[in-house]
């Protein structure tokens, strides 16, 4: 394994019920005003603000709501609910639902404070944070991105046409909550959407160097195996909350930087999703199913090897002697099978797209990341996304 230096500061609560246990006296510690964020709506349908606000309220808290958190959230979305935080002398942000809301409530945490450009300063290039973010709490109700164990946050800036992350261990919530119970009224869609987002962290970590034998392999080859059989489980019957509760705690493990611990990391696949979700605003989740079956056709004969490991350890393919490219290529496929056979999309028309015109520019926007088996480059991509039309 390459040389590596762990931290994660947040503290993470799992199981049915924590939210009722340990809310209130996670949030004595701060100040009188709360900012509640949430996306749509739902939770006010499915009875967790209900809970959340009883509990804030019972514990003499100032409650300033911010709410129409976007699926993709923007960057403009970002500045409005810092300036409602400044406006409100917001003492502790608390995020209530899936890695669109944390994602968006990391970056007010540090725009609230921070005097300059945030976009310019921190996500169109790497920065050094030298501010205190606000303090953020998340509640987490769709799982999926990992965001609640990071501090990592994927923002979409509108005017220029730029979906991009990053991951700042001063944005890590001081705490994280999951009840698996949050997430039964998701949409199976949506829920299969999530795990298939943590599947893609996990093989996007997995396939990158180093090759030798490692714990960070071995932890991901058992955590694939984990997501393929409970997405199985969950199809099969969408009232099975072990199978619910795996799932969740499945995405925080792919991205709280564990399974990272010594390795280079290939995130091409995310990058071209992020890009075609700028332009497209399409499910993250769905994109990534299209994109990664073409992409892996592409990386899989300068990265036999692991793939081949990945055909026998994950898939449980036979080796019956087959060379090792084969062998590699029928992992790649039984990857695409499982993503038809879960009915998650197979192709960009399936997105939406009805045409090709864009392609070009989405392919000519993409971020060439360091760490693939192949290094990628412009004109490439585009053979992807022509591929995946």
């Amino acid at each position: 394994m390459n040389n590596f230096i762990f931290e994660n500061a947040t503290r993470t609560f799992f199981g049915k019920g924590c939210v009722k246990e340990y809310l209130r006296c996670l949030l004595s510690r701060y100040g009188q005003n709360v900012m509640l964020a949430y996306g749509g709506g739902s939770i006010k349908r499915n009875g967790v603000y209900d809970e959340v606000a009883s509990i804030l309220k019972a514990g003499g808290k100032n409650i300033i709501e911010f709410s129409g958190i976007p699926s993709n959230p923007t960057y403009s979305k970002v500045l409005e609910g810092a300036r409602l935080a400044r406006e409100n002398k917001v003492d502790v942000i608390l995020a209530v639902g899936g890695g669109s809301v944390m994602d968006c409530c990391k970056a007010i945490s540090l725009a609230a404070v921070y005097p300059g450009d945030i976009w310019e300063n921190f996500w169109a290039r790497t920065g050094i944070i030298d501010v205190s973010p606000l303090p953020l709490g998340v509640i987490v109700t769709v799982s999926g991105t990992g965001s609640e164990m990071n501090g990592g946050a994927v923002i979409t800036n509108e005017e220029k046409r730029i979906k991009t992350g990053r991951d700042y261990p001063k944005l890590n919530p001081k705490f994280a909550m999951l009840d698996p119970t949050y997430t039964r009224s998701v949409p199976h869609k949506q829920l299969i959407s999530g795990a298939f987002d943590t599947l893609s962290h996990i093989m996007e970590t997995y396939f990158s160097e180093p090759d030798e034998e490692n714990v960070s392999d071995d932890i991901a080859e058992a955590l694939m195996r984990g997501v393929i059989r409970d997405m199985r489980a969950i199809t099969a019957n969408p009232e099975d909350d072990n199978a619910r509760g795996n799932l969740m705690w499945a995405a925080t493990m792919a991205e709280n930087r564990v399974l990272k611990l010594g390795k280079k990391t290939d995130f091409e696949a995310h990058q071209i999703e992020h890009q075609l979700g700028a332009y497209t605003n399409c499910n993250h989740g769905f994109g990534l199913a299209v994109i990664h079956p073409a992409y892996y056709r592409h990386i899989c004969p300068a990265g036999a090897q692991k793939f081949k490991r990945f055909a026998l350890r994950v898939w449980q393919i036979e080796d019956h002697g087959q060379d090792d490219l084969t062998l590699a290529r029928k992992g790649v496929e039984a990857l695409a099978d499982f993503i038809r056979e879960i009915g998650l999309p197979t192709t960009l028309r399936e997105l939406g797209m009805t045409d090709r015109s864009a392609l070009k520019e989405i392919a000519g926007s993409c971020a060439i990341v360091p760490g693939s088996y192949k290094r990628m480059t412009h004109e490439e991509i585009l053979e992807i996304l022509n591929e995946c039309f």
